[in-house]
């Protein structure tokens, strides 16, 4: 199984939405759009694949998990090159990094209901 680190980010600093793409800490513009610990023996991210959006619907919101995202839709952010970069060192914590750089490109997308989390009993376990 593979261990990745895949960061998502926008071709330039100044690509549609920066005004929300501030770092808390210190006001400073980032161009990482998310970042995905991938351990799975999944193919990369590819040209033309886009991010998720994730939301919470209130009414949706469920009482034992209730920051859970409850929604998901394909976003405006799409892959337009993959560069994949492999440690010549053994036994790192990574075995790959992958920058996944993303044009703004909007789509009308409709908002999907997630399954429910579902956590087996302490009895089931047994």
């Amino acid at each position: 199984m593979a261990k990745r680190l895949i960061v998502f980010k926008t071709e330039s600093l100044s690509s549609p939405g920066w005004e929300d793409r501030s770092l808390s800490h210190t006001g400073a513009l980032t161009s990482i759009l998310a970042e995905h610990y991938d351990y799975s023996d999944k193919p990369l991210p590819q040209t033309g694949d886009r991010l998720r959006n994730f939301a919470q619907f209130k009414d949706n919101a469920g009482s034992q998990f209730p920051g859970a995202s409850t929604h998901v839709r394909w976003g405006d952010w799409e892959v337009s090159h993959v560069e994949e970069y492999v440690p010549k060192i053994p036994h790192l914590q990574y075995d790959c990094l992958a920058v996944c750089y993303c044009r703004y490109s909007p789509i009308e997308s409709e908002w999907k209901e997630l399954p429910k989390i579902q956590v087996p009993k302490l009895q089931e376990l047994k």
